[in-house]
């Protein structure tokens, strides 16, 4: 048995006894020590794309856009053997185990009409690193692409675990499109998870299309959205209508901080005046989940990163004046939740969790480099869990 004497909770006032039996929380008890540092639950990441990671190195320039990055990820899809993308998205995962991450969702691209390389190896991985991280795996498809490829899509991912996602900014005729997507889902018992608005002209306006048809369906608790940027730039009368809507309707929101920042009003010269941030207070308070995620790690759509979501979240703190406190479930129990997880620290759950020397949480964040250790099964993972290579 051992016992974490003195130890804040996130989300709770004081200071608490741990009490760890084998591999569970046996008991939390009021302390009248303190000084025991911060415990967090583990993180949940719930947009991330492990089948790009790790390319940054081998593209030939930097992009200015959202487009110039997809062309060049495009430009080194010859390297993505099945060897080569085994390496670097399991080197994704020991990074992100190392940070205290416990699920994950990752997208896949999908483009082509058969099978893509990294969906077998990303399986495979996801079986390796169950009971570590959970690792749900989300097609990506450019939404012009669906007619041709989501039916095979639909039928390869079926009763696996997968969820469907689709890529849509701009598309023409996007509501018949998206038709196909949501009947795709239906048939096959699907959950769908879109790529949507990513840029900053008012007149993107997937989100719309998307609310319609979950509403239209009742598809509540099955539709995610990231990205959204178009909102943060659109009228705000209309923005709180949709979100209003969106929350009735049972969406939600995850948002991209670093990916966002980084492609989002970007001109060489030119200080950017726009970040892309989606109105995420606003989401909240209509009552929607709202999440943050790493998304892009080390490629050309964010050349940096090292999957630790607590960095993403200290970010987003800073660029969304964010309450701390307040805003800590956005990468802990409402992504957690949304992937059908529930990491909150109890008696009787997992001994999983995070152990940061602050003495509070804006502590940590005022901190960057307070000591971290992440505990699995009771016990702390061993130093050399997160090695780069």
């Amino acid at each position: 048995m051992t016992t974490l004497n003195g130890v804040g909770l996130a989300g709770r006032d004081g200071y608490w006894d741990v009490t760890l039996e084998g591999a569970r929380i046996a008991a939390l008890t009021p302390s009248e020590g303190q000084g025991g540092g911060l415990l967090l639950p583990c993180l949940a990441d719930a947009h991330v794309h492990l089948d790009k990671t790790f390319t940054a190195a081998r593209v030939p320039s930097r992009p200015q856009s959202l487009h110039e990055a997809i062309e060049l990820m495009a430009g080194d899809k010859p390297n993505w053997t099945a060897g080569d993308l085994r390496q670097r998205a399991a080197r994704g995962l020991r990074r992100a185990f190392a940070n205290g991450t416990k699920a994950m969702r990752s997208h896949v691209d999908w483009t082509e009409a058969g099978v893509p390389a990294a969906l077998p190896v990303l399986r495979e991985l996801a079986e390796e690193w169950r009971g570590r991280i959970d690792l749900q795996l989300a097609t990506l498809t450019p939404l012009d692409d669906i007619p041709e490829v989501g039916a095979r899509i639909a039928r390869e991912i079926a009763g696996t675990g997968a969820v469907l996602g689709a890529f849509i900014y701009r598309n023409d005729d996007i509501p018949a499109k998206l038709r196909r997507v949501f009947d795709l889902a239906e048939t096959h018992d699907l959950q769908l998870d879109f790529h949507v608005d990513e840029g900053l002209d008012p007149e993107a306006q997937g989100f719309d299309a998307i609310l319609q048809e979950t509403e239209a369906r009742g598809m509540a608790g099955r539709v995610l959205v990231g990205h959204c940027c178009s909102l943060s730039v659109r009228p705000e009368g209309a923005v709180a209508d949709l979100l209003g809507r969106a929350a009735e309707a049972g969406m939600a929101l995850c948002t991209l901080p670093t990916t966002n920042a980084f492609l989002q009003d970007a001109t060489p010269g030119r200080t950017p005046r726009l970040r892309g941030l989606a109105p995420i207070h606003e989401a909240r308070a209509a009552g929607m989940p709202v999440m943050l995620a790493s998304d892009n790690v080390c490629d050309p759509f964010y050349p940096q990163g090292d999957y630790d979501l607590f960095d993403v979240y200290r970010m987003a703190v800073l660029a969304g004046h964010l309450d701390p406190a307040g805003w800590l479930d956005s990468v802990t129990e409402t992504p957690a939740r949304w992937l059908g997880h529930d990491f909150a620290l109890k008696a009787g759950a997992p001994a999983d969790f995070i152990h940061i020397a602050a003495t509070g949480l804006d502590d940590a964040l005022n901190h960057p480099r307070a000591a971290r250790t992440v505990w699995r099964g009771g016990a702390p993972i061993p130093e050399t869990s997160g090695d780069l290579a």
